[in-house]
């Protein structure tokens, strides 16, 4: 029987022709002589005993790459997880935030799709507690097969609701593969996470409308002064490196009780963030900013630290936590560079730096502020 295969909303070129492939890696040679890999995520000390003994404030605590460990509504969640010390056969580039044996009893798992670099075996196998998994269309049988028996799988806009808890599946823009056998035989996407408060599905937070989701003109004025002071008093490098003067000690905002969580998972740009920001009122978008160079090969499937500031402004969403980059060499890209270029075309657009929450590895942010 032939396998199913997914396709994107729209239709992009998939580089995965062996010439395209070579002429990659030929420019890579060249490239990553010149790169700099001196710069690297920091890593803090993970506040363990807080998240053991947490089941009622919600917080985000960055593992790595695409790994969160999410605490919402009572539940343990964690996304993509992937422990891994090397990826195609390149070191990683900083120690996960948790150890995978200090990591809580998980209730859910949340997996983008079936590459690599989201989602481990291994690294799920470690794992304690009920580990229920959501999954993508079309990569439950995998998953089965490797002995895993808690498997939900989802296709784009399905949800489902765990102890309150309702997770939505929704589109994203990338391909998968995990052999020259399986391409698109299952999905991929990104998920929703948010807390009803009622068996009707009401949901408690609410959007605060595009009056007071968008900057005042004030505001905005504010902002841009900002920005033209700082660029005049120092160098980009030294406001990138800004993001982490204060390890483990950063004032964070305080949110409600009940946000609105959206995991994007992989994604090249699309229309769909303009959708999934008219269906949710999504307050904190963790969205990719790495592995998007050389962009002629990358760009269908990976947004560039640019194209990420506009899914944000797509989602109408309140709150920013870059990810994707900062563990693996995926691409040509550094994380460096990565940072430069999103405080850059932060300052563009002059977005408010307190709404891009750019976590070192390890920090949990308690979202409640409790």
């Amino acid at each position: 029987m032939r396998l199913r295969r997914f396709a994107n909303i729209d239709p992009i070129e998939q580089h995965t022709s062996l010439k395209q492939f070579k002429r990659w890696r030929q420019e890579r040679i060249r490239r990553l002589k010149l790169k700099d890999y001196s710069f690297t995520v920091p890593n803090v000390e993970p506040d363990i005993a807080y998240l053991e003994d947490n089941r009622k404030q919600p917080s985000i605590t960055w593992v790595g790459h695409s790994t969160f460990f999410i605490q919402l509504g009572g539940l343990n969640i964690i996304t993509d997880p992937v422990w891994s010390t090397k990826m195609a056969l390149q070191k990683r580039l900083a120690p996960p935030g948790i150890k995978v044996e200090d990591v809580p009893p998980v209730d859910v798992v949340l997996i983008s799709h079936s590459h690599y670099d989201h989602l481990n075996i291994n690294s799920l196998r470690r794992l304690i507690g009920t580990r229920q998994l959501l999954v993508p269309a079309g990569l439950g049988t995998k998953l089965r097969k490797k002995g895993f028996i808690h498997i939900k799988e989802l296709h784009w806009w399905e949800s489902v609701m765990i102890h309150g808890v309702k997770f939505t599946f929704v589109p994203s823009q990338h391909s998968t593969r995990r052999n020259p056998w399986d391409t698109n035989s299952s999905h991929w996407g990104g998920f929703v996470i948010e807390r009803p408060a009622t068996k009707t599905g009401k949901v408690v937070s609410r959007p605060e409308g595009k009056a007071k989701a968008k900057a005042s003109d004030k505001e905005m004025a504010e902002a841009e002064s900002r920005a033209q002071i700082a660029s005049a008093a120092e160098p980009l490098e030294a406001r990138t490196m800004s993001y982490f003067n204060e390890l483990g000690t950063a004032e964070r905002p305080v949110l409600s009780e009940t946000p609105t969580i959206y995991f994007a998972g992989d994604s090249g740009y699309f229309q769909g963030f303009k959708e999934i920001g008219k269906r949710f009122p999504v307050e904190v978008a963790l969205l990719p900013i790495g592995a998007y160079e050389p962009e002629w090969f990358m760009g269908p499937q990976h947004i560039t630290p640019e194209q990420a500031l506009q899914a944000f402004d797509d989602l109408d969403a309140k709150w920013f936590v870059p990810m994707h980059y900062g563990a693996f060499k995926l691409a040509d890209d550094t994380p460096r560079e990565a940072l430069d270029r999103l405080e850059a075309e932060r300052m563009k657009r002059c977005i408010e730096d307190k709404r891009i929450i750019v976590l070192p590895h390890g920090e949990t942010w308690r979202l409640s502020g409790k």
